[in-house]
């Protein structure tokens, strides 16, 4: 009986755990599409984005990706990560965080949540067009070399008109710093290698802009804020319980 109880006590909060990050992965595919018959409006806000970057003088991403493409193997590399590594990676944290530091998984997973949340928010509200889709003249190496994200059917074209935030960037960005705040281990700082790959991927893949990158770590701070903040005030309350 004993040993029952415990089982229970075991499984019911990982089967919990389980099912909200399903439901999380599956809004995060679901919220895309809710951008659909706003391609004027995004390719509207694709003019803009560029323009904005140039004023404010950020790198071109034209550029960076010409001078990766010089390498045959750039493409085919960088698109297998940006659509292999996403979610394993973001997946992989969440077990190791659940089986080796369960301490700090609630408060990750609920950064996550919170990133994830906002992300959606800003897609649903600003559509705005890849690189590759706009028009700027960057290859679509998914098009031309694969693999792709992306349905080649038409009528799941609307799923691509989302690039504002990158959520690739977040999710990389959010890996990166909780394995270093977390681990104390040298290993750390080459996991945390993920996020500036990814942002480079992003570019390289004419997937993304720098600022998509940019508004996805301002998203991620304060969805760090907001754990914080949430789980003080619990500690807080338990505290005055005790």
């Amino acid at each position: 009986m004993a040993t029952l109880a415990m089982r229970t006590r075991t499984v019911h909060p990982l089967l919990t755990e389980v099912t909200l990050l399903l439901v999380l992965f599956a809004a995060y595919k679901w919220g895309r599409t809710l951008v659909e018959g706003g391609v004027p409006e995004a390719m509207a806000n694709a003019s803009f984005i560029w323009d904005l970057e140039r004023t404010l003088h950020l790198p071109d991403e034209h550029t960076l990706q010409k001078l990766a493409l010089h390498w045959d193997l750039t493409a085919l590399l960088s698109n297998l990560y940006y659509v292999g590594v996403h979610f394993p990676a973001t997946a992989a944290l969440l077990v190791w965080l659940w089986t080796r530091h369960r301490e700090h998984y609630a408060r990750i997973r609920t950064e996550l949540v919170l990133l994830t949340a906002a992300g959606m928010a800003v897609h649903t509200l600003y559509p705005l067009a890849p690189p590759r889709l706009a028009g700027l003249g960057m290859t679509d190496t998914m098009l031309t070399v694969g693999p792709s994200a992306y349905p080649a059917a038409a009528d799941g074209i609307a799923n691509q008109y989302a690039a504002m935030p990158s959520l690739h960037v977040g999710w990389a960005l959010l890996v990166s710093l909780a394995v270093v705040r977390v681990s104390s281990v040298r290993w750390r700082w080459l996991i945390a290698l993920h996020a500036p790959v990814t942002v480079v991927v992003v570019v390289v893949t004419a997937n993304h802009y720098w600022l998509d990158g940019l508004v996805a770590a301002a998203l991620l701070v304060t969805a760090i804020g907001a754990a914080h903040l949430l789980y003080a005030r619990r500690r807080d309350q338990y505290a005055l319980a005790a």
